[in-house]
């Protein structure tokens, strides 16, 4: 019996295995960092939603960050930015693949779409939180909020999209899979942020 899952273009199952290993948050290339730095991120994650997902995104930073609160936002802001930004340009290349569904290349298209705004309101948070400072503080934090809160609603009607029974097994696990991984990313960053504002106040 032939399988669901058949596709005639082999570059398809190379790009679904990229997706398999793109958020490949490991020990590999970890930096050695004082201790108190690596604590400083697990005390910090465990006030998240998703607290080990945070400590694996965070602990190659751990060296940079330092007991920072501002340094461990903008650093989770930035790890989501280049999560987003690798999963963007992979589902724009699966969606140019052969054998998929036009119900499968639609959703693509807007999830790329929905990406590409998760992507400009991270890199809008990013480029501010570096700029944060004296009198206009809350102003500017409030942006960042806002900004991270709306690609996280970006995130989650993307991954909506691929909740139809319509969508291939395989394709719908592929996507839908990195899709939470970055909301998941966000919400943290989001947390981190959140938590640097208190600090400040």
């Amino acid at each position: 019996m032939a399988s669901a899952f058949s596709y005639d273009s082999f570059g398809f199952l190379l790009i679904l295995v990229a997706f398999s290993s793109l958020i490949n948050i490991s020990s590999a290339g970890r930096q050695i960092a004082p201790k108190t730095s690596i604590e400083f991120i697990r005390t910090s994650c465990s006030s998240t939603t998703y607290p080990k997902l945070c400590y694996e995104s965070l602990l190659t930073q751990a060296s940079m960050i330092q007991t920072s609160p501002q340094l461990i936002a903008h650093a989770a802001l930035n790890v989501t930015l280049s999560t987003a930004k690798s999963t963007s340009a992979l589902m724009l290349k699966l969606a140019k693949s052969q054998g998929l569904k036009p119900t499968e290349v639609g959703a693509m298209k807007d999830c790329v779409e929905e990406l590409e705004d998760t992507i400009d309101e991270l890199r809008k948070s990013i480029s501010e939180m570096g700029q944060l400072k004296g009198s206009n503080f809350g102003l500017m934090i409030n942006d960042i909020q806002t900004w991270v809160s709306a690609a996280l609603t970006d995130e989650n009607t993307c991954a909506d999209g691929f909740g139809g029974k319509n969508m291939n097994g395989s394709v719908k696990t592929a996507v839908r899979s990195k899709i939470v991984t970055i909301a998941h990313l966000t919400s943290n960053a989001l947390a981190l942020v959140n938590s640097y504002a208190s600090f400040h106040g």
